[in-house]
C-alpha cells in the first residue's frame, strides 16, 4: 500500500486529455504520493489538448500521443517507460455513436484493452503495480422502477457501447483470474462536471441555453440516471488504486438519482437563475424528439462495497454539481461552442 506523504508512485493514465482524465489529472498533480504521470492519449474525439493544457507546465506530467489500437506501438511506450500503475480511462464512450459505428467501439475499448493489458503482463515483474480499469454502471443493463446494481449484477449489456466496455471487463477479470494479474474496476454511475465532451446531455443543454437553440429529449425524459461529479470519481479512482483489493470490482455512485426531464429543467432553472441576460424561461427550448434504440430505462447502483471496504463516498450533491457544472461552462464558453 501506498503512504501518503511519499512521491514514489508513477502513475500512466490511458485517456488523460478526455473529460474525466483531465479531472484525474488534475487530482493526481495534487496528491503528494505521485513523482510522475504519463498521459496517454491520441488527441482525437473527446480527447483535447485544450483540457490539459494549463498542466503540461508541472515536470511531473508526460504527454504521449499513442494509438491503444496499435498493439506494437502500446508494447514499446510500455517496455520503455515501464508504469508500475496504470489507470485505464481510454475509451470511445457516446452511446448513439456506437449505434451508427460499432467496430470503431469494439476495436478502441476491447482491442485496446487487450493490447494494454498484453503490453503490461509482458512488461511488469512478480507483483509489480495495478492495473486499474475504468468501466461503467451501463454494462450491467437496465432497471425497472426499484432495485440497485450490486458488483454482483450479471452483465446484461444493451448497446454496442456497454458491450463494448462489458468485453473490457472481461478481458481485465481473465488476466487476474488467469495469471494472477494485478486488477481493479470500477464502475462509475453518470459523470458530469468541467472538461466534459458538449455532446453529452448536461453540457449539450447548457449549450443550447446560451445558443437559444432547441434541446433535445428523447421520448418523454423519464429514463433515469444516477448523476456524480467528476471530481468525486476521480477521488474513487485514486482511492480505490490504493487501498483496493487487487481483483475486485467497486461500484462508484452517489445516489442522485433523477429523471432526464427533471435534470433539463433543473438545468434550465440554474442557468435562468446565474445567466438572466440570455433571456430567461430556458425551459420552454425543450424539444422532444424519438427516442433512441434500446434505450435503458433506469440506472442505479448500491456503492456498499466501495463505501465499506476503501471508505470512499461522495461529497458533492447534485444542485451544487450542476451549479458548479453551468458556471464552469459560462466561464469557458470558447471552449464549449468550439467542441462540435
Amino acid at each position: 500500500m501506498v503512504k501518503r506523504g511519499q512521491s514514489t508512485m508513477d502513475v500512466l493514465v490511458t485517456g488523460g486529455a478526455g473529460f474525466i482524465g483531465s479531472n484525474l489529472l488534475r487530482r493526481l498533480l495534487r496528491e503528494s504520493a505521485v513523482r510522475r504521470i504519463i498521459c496517454v492519449d491520441l488527441l482525437t474525439g473527446a480527447g483535447r489538448l485544450e483540457n490539459i493544457q494549463p498542466l503540461l507546465g508541472d515536470s511531473r506530467l508526460q504527454l504521449l500521443q499513442v494509438d491503444l489500437k496499435d498493439g506494437s506501438a502500446i508494447q514499446r511506450l510500455i517496455s520503455e517507460e515501464r508504469p508500475p500503475h496504470v489507470v485505464h480511462l481510454a475509451a470511445e464512450t457516446h452511446v448513439d455513436r456506437s449505434i451508427d459505428a460499432p467496430k470503431s467501439f469494439v476495436e478502441t475499448n476491447v482491442l485496446g484493452t487487450l493490447n494494454l493489458l498484453t503490453a503490461c503482463r509482458t512488461c511488469w515483474g512478480p507483483k509489480e503495480g495495478k492495473f486499474l480499469h475504468v468501466s461503467t454502471d451501463e454494462v450491467y443493463g437496465a432497471l425497472g422502477f426499484t432495485g440497485k446494481f450490486t458488483e454482483e449484477s450479471p452483465y446484461l449489456p444493451n448497446s454496442p457501447y456497454s458491450a463494448s466496455k462489458a468485453g473490457a471487463d472481461c478481458l481485465v477479470r481473465a488476466w487476474h483470474h488467469t495469471f494472477g494479474f494485478p486488477t481493479l474496476i470500477v464502475h462509475p454511475s453518470n459523470n458530469y462536471g468541467p472538461y466534459q465532451h458538449p455532446e453529452k446531455l448536461i453540457p449539450k443543454v447548457v449549450r443550447c441555453a446560451l445558443e437559444r437553440s432547441p434541446i433535445p429529449i428523447y421520448g418523454e425524459g423519464q429514463n433515469v440516471r444516477d448523476w456524480i461529479f467528476v471530481e468525486d470519481t476521480c477521488s474513487a479512482i485514486w482511492e480505490t488504486l490504493i487501498r483496493g483489493r487487487v481483483g475486485e470490482r467497486y461500484n462508484v455512485g452517489a445516489n442522485e438519482e433523477v429523471s432526464n426531464i427533471t435534470l433539463v429543467k433543473e438545468i434550465c432553472r440554474i442557468f435562468d437563475a446565474v445567466a438572466p441576460e440570455y433571456g430567461g424561461n430556458s425551459e420552454k427550448l425543450i424539444a422532444y424528439v424519438s427516442d433512441r434504440p434500446g434505450h435503458d430505462f433506469r440506472y442505479a447502483l448500491d456503492t456498499k462495497k466501495i463505501a465499506r471496504e476503501i471508505g470512499w463516498k461522495p461529497t458533492v450533491k447534485l444542485g451544487e454539481g450542476l451549479r458548479k457544472t453551468i458556471q464552469w461552462c459560462l466561464e469557458h464558453k470558447e471552449w464549449l461552442l468550439s467542441a462540435r
